[in-house]
This record gives structure tokens, C-alpha cells and sequence, in this order.
């Protein structure tokens, strides 16, 4: 009887909307005593660092490549291959327009086609893994999805220089496939775990925090790279340093973090009870209703919100991707400064996306524009704003200083999306954020696979001219992506993220999007018991 009560109770609190009692704990040992007192930060914060510095670490991982390459390639121009009358002067000493580089290690001889087709394999792998990522992240819990997945990108970065020098372009592709997939988690298990872990009214500052490690991986890459990389050093460090980087973290992630509060070991009993007082215990989740795929893949806004992050993604990879090779092949800066000075707007697009949020924020609480409005305003600032900064930078052509100052406000332009499109999935769909964001993600990162093998296509010969091609088809997404968001955009939340409270429209005909076909409201819920739930059921 006292059973029976007990899962009574529990259906009554997952119906209400209420908190599910959270089960009784066990008994603490003296270790976990131990390392109680000696943690005086709250686990949630830890949490947040420990999750900077894993996305920080896959998006390292990601990008070193991109410099690397130009060190591992060896295509020396020379007047019977292609004369560019619009070469720029070399940065290095001695260089003209025959280009002669100090590449003592560059012993692979891949042209722009196949130099593409390796940097986008990453993506095929990446955009393979999310929706999958996101299943064993709810089943198994997100620290060991997320934990597996970037250990084996680490292990696969270590191990690059052997599988390069012993199957060459093919097995690195295939490499880099592998690493995609073991990044493809991240986001969804990050995001659940984070959903578990911190209160509503802490989520601005600790996804700001956590999501912030994307660009800090930027940053950090390109930096060190171009460090590794000076003086004609062996392109294998790179990967070697990153690699190890990566091993070290998943060694403090184990240690560190856990999948929910209450599986952790050593949190504070005063910590505990706050967030299972002001989190959602993770067994309400079995209450909610199935994913409403019916009605989102018929949703206007839903789609208008993937077009505009195709948009942003293909404006972001191109940077993330190809500035490295633009900034050494083109403007002939040499590798310490590339990795410099492709750091930079990674810098500017990380700060200026605090400013813009703070100045969305404050537009929308003092009743200025709407949500829709805010979100339409911020995305179209961060699409044709780097649209119009790339083309003239093309056009700069080798004002070098004139060039990266537009490549660095292209970047600092498109921190406008992390307060437009970026969060307009909260907006539309606060329940089901998650599985939208994961239809979103797989789609735009498509256009990770697209760009690097488009680019290598339309810039054979990394000429100027052929970059600037490259850069008008750039141009051409963001603008017409962002005009499709502008058109079909919304700001409020959807009627099928909650289909008890909105019902269903006049002209839905294609069935029931809930559990039970009765729509119950919560004060019409009654206690049932076992025997009954299992009769309905």
C-alpha cells in the first residue's frame, strides 16, 4: 500500500509539472567526507570550467589542421604551373612571386581539391553523430557520451602523423570522418547536462561560459599552431600537443564531473538541495510527451531558423576553415603570423558577442522591439555584415593591414548571431529545445562538408582572383539565407511545444502529437492507482 502511495504520488508531481522526490542517497564513506570538505566550489561551477575547456578542446582539435596543412603541403608555383600577375609579395625573406617557403617537412603533394575534400571529411562524421549523441546522452547520462566521444578524438589527433605518413591522404580523410563522430556529442550531451545541472536563472551566465570555449578553441588553435609550427618545425607537434591536451581533460573529466547531481559523489548536501529544490529531477523527463517531429518538420519558423544557421555556418566555416590558407597563400604572411593574426577574430567575435546579448537583453526588456524583432535584427547584422567585410577584403587585395582589419569585423559582426538565431530555438520551442537544436545542427553542418571542398574547387591555384569567387558565393549564402529567416521568423513559442496548452490548429490533419489522445488539464489530474495505470496504459 505504501508502494502503491509512493507511485501515486510520483504521477501526481510528473502531471502538475512539480518535482519528483529525489531518492534517498547513500551513505557517505570517509573519501567522499574528505573530498566534500575539501571542495569549497560549487560542483555546477566546476561543471561550467571543466565544459569551457572540453569545447575549447574540441574545437582545437578541429582547427589545427587548417594550419597545419600549409606546412605538410608542398606546392611550390613556379612559371610553367601558373603565373598570377596579382601575386602578393612574399613575407618571408627572399620570397617573390615563385613563392620558395622554408617547408623542410612539407612532403605531401595535394592540390587544392583534395586539401578540401580532407578538411570537410571532419563534418561528414560530425553531422553523423549528433542526433545519436543526444539518445546516449539521455540514456546512458552525458558525462561518459561526452567524455568517450572527445578521448576518441584525442586519441585520433595523437595518432594523425602516424596514419598520414602510412596511408597518406585517403586514411587521414577517413581519420578525420572518425573525428567527427567522436565530436558530434558534445553539443547535445553538453546541453543536457547542463539542463540538469544548472537553475534556470544561471543558464545566461554558465552557457556563455561553457558555449564561450568555442571561440576560446579558436583562439588557442590557431595561436599555438602558429607557434608549433615557426622556424620550420615538424607539422606532428601540432597534433602531438593538441592530442595530449585532450587525454589530460578527459582524465579530469573523469574525475571531476558527473552526469546529474545526484550521482555525484562528493557535492555538498547543501548544494544537493538547492538544485533538486530549483532544477527539474531528470525522472520527470519520462512524463513528457514524444518529440512532436510531425509538427516540427512542418513548422515555417523551424525552417527558417535552419536556413539561417546554414547561413551562419557557412560564413563561419569558411573563416574557421580557409582564413588560415588565405592569410599564408594569398596575403603570404608566414606561419607564425597566420596563426597570430587568425586568432584575432575569434577574439573580436567572442567579445562581441557579450555585446550584443547585453544590448538584445536590454532592447527587449525595456519593450523596444520584440523578441521576433530582436532576434531578426541581430541575425541580419551578423549575416551581411561579415557578407559585405569579406568582399572587401578580397578586394583589399595585398593591403595586408586593410584585409585582416575587415576579416576582424567580418568575425566580431557574427558574434550578432549568438543573440539572434542562435537562441531563437529556445523561443519557438522551450521544451523541446534540444531535439530542434539537433535538427538544426545536423542540417547546417552540411554546409562544413560543402565549403573546404567547394573552396578547393573554385581556388585551384590559390590565387586572389579565385578567392574572390570564392567569397562572392559566400556572400551570396549569408544574404540569402538571412533574407528567407527575415521573412519567415518568429519569436514566440510554438503551439506544438505545448500542445496540452495551445491545442491543436484548425487545419492539423495528420494525428495525435501526445501520449493520450485526452488532452488533461492539471487541475483536472487524479490520483490513480497502480493497477489502473497499468489497465490505461
Amino acid at each position: 500500500m505504501e508502494e502503491e502511495n509512493g507511485v501515486n504520488e510520483a504521477q501526481a508531481h510528473n502531471l502538475l509539472g512539480q518535482k519528483t522526490p529525489v531518492p534517498q542517497r547513500r551513505k557517505d564513506n570517509a573519501l567522499t567526507r574528505t573530498l566534500r570538505s575539501c571542495c569549497f566550489i560549487p560542483q555546477r561551477y566546476i561543471l561550467g570550467v571543466m565544459g569551457l575547456l572540453g569545447v575549447c578542446n574540441a574545437y582545437t582539435m578541429r582547427v589545427c589542421l587548417n594550419l597545419a596543412i600549409t606546412q605538410m603541403v608542398n606546392r611550390t608555383k613556379s612559371s610553367t604551373d601558373h603565373f598570377d600577375p596579382d601575386a602578393c609579395p612574399s613575407n618571408d625573406e627572399g620570397g617573390s612571386n615563385s613563392s620558395i617557403a622554408f617547408k623542410p617537412y612539407a612532403t605531401f603533394d595535394w592540390d587544392e581539391k583534395t586539401q578540401g575534400l580532407i578538411l570537410s571529411g571532419f563534418y561528414y562524421g560530425y553531422a553523423a553523430t549528433q542526433v545519436p549523441g543526444g539518445y546516449f546522452a539521455e540514456k546512458i547520462g552525458g558525462k561518459w557520451t561526452l567524455g568517450v566521444g572527445l578521448l576518441s578524438t584525442a586519441l585520433f589527433t595523437f595518432l594523425t602523423p602516424v596514419v598520414i605518413r602510412a596511408g597518406g591522404a585517403t586514411w587521414l580523410f577517413i581519420l578525420r570522418v572518425l573525428q567527427g563522430m567522436g565530436e558530434g556529442p558534445t553539443m547535445p550531451a553538453l546541453m543536457i547536462m547542463l539542463a540538469r545541472w544548472v537553475p534556470p536563472h544561471e543558464r545566461g551566465f554558465q552557457g556563455a561560459l561553457v558555449f564561450g570555449g568555442a571561440q576560446i578553441g579558436n583562439i588557442f588553435g590557431s595561436f599555438m599552431s602558429g607557434i608549433l609550427l615557426a622556424d620550420g618545425r615538424d607539422w606532428a607537434y601540432v597534433f602531438y600537443f593538441f592530442g595530449g591536451f585532450g587525454i589530460l581533460w578527459f582524465i579530469l573529466w573523469s574525475m571531476l564531473c558527473y552526469s546529474t547531481p545526484n550521482t555525484h559523489p562528493y557535492i555538498s548536501k547543501k548544494e544537493l538541495n538547492y538544485l533538486n529544490k530549483n532544477v527539474t529531477t531528470a525522472e520527470t523527463s519520462n512524463a513528457k510527451d514524444p518529440v512532436p517531429w510531425k509538427a516540427i518538420l512542418r513548422s515555417v519558423p523551424a525552417w527558417a531558423l535552419v536556413w539561417a544557421a546554414v547561413g551562419h555556418d557557412w560564413g563561419y566555416y569558411t573563416m574557421v576553415t580557409d582564413l588560415p590558407k588565405y592569410s599564408h597563400d594569398v596575403l603570404k604572411f608566414n606561419i607564425a603570423t597566420t596563426g597570430v593574426l587568425t586568432a584575432l577574430p575569434y577574439i573580436a567575435m567572442w567579445l562581441s558577442s557579450f555585446v550584443f546579448g547585453f544590448v538584445c537583453d536590454i532592447c527587449i526588456k525595456k519593450g523596444w522591439h520584440t523578441i521576433k524583432t530582436g532576434r531578426i535584427i541581430h541575425t541580419t547584422i551578423a549575416a551581411t555584415g561579415p557578407a559585405i567585410c569579406i568582399i572587401l577584403a578580397s578586394y583589399a587585395g595585398c593591403d595586408r593591414v586593410a584585409a585582416m582589419v575587415y576579416f576582424v569585423l567580418s568575425m566580431a559582426l557574427m558574434g550578432g548571431f549568438y543573440s539572434g538565431m542562435k537562441v531563437n530555438a529556445l523561443d519557438l520551442a522551450p521544451n523541446y529545445a534540444g531535439s530542434l537544436t539537433s535538427l538544426v545542427n545536423t542540417t547546417s553542418t552540411f554546409a562544413g562538408i560543402i565549403t573546404p571542398y567547394l573552396i578547393g574547387l573554385l581556388t585551384p591555384d590559390s590565387t586572389l582572383v579565385q578567392w574572390r569567387t570564392a567569397f562572392w558565393v559566400c556572400f551570396t549564402v549569408l544574404v540569402g539565407t538571412n533574407v528567407v529567416y527575415c521573412i519567415w521568423a518568429d519569436g514566440e513559442q510554438q503551439w506544438w511545444d505545448d500542445v496540452r496548452k495551445f491545442g491543436y490548429p484548425a487545419d492539423w490533419k495528420h494525428g495525435s502529437l501526445l501520449r493520450d489522445d485526452v488532452v488533461e488539464q492539471p487541475e483536472d489530474v487524479k490520483l490513480t492507482s497502480r493497477k489502473d495505470t497499468e489497465d490505461y496504459n
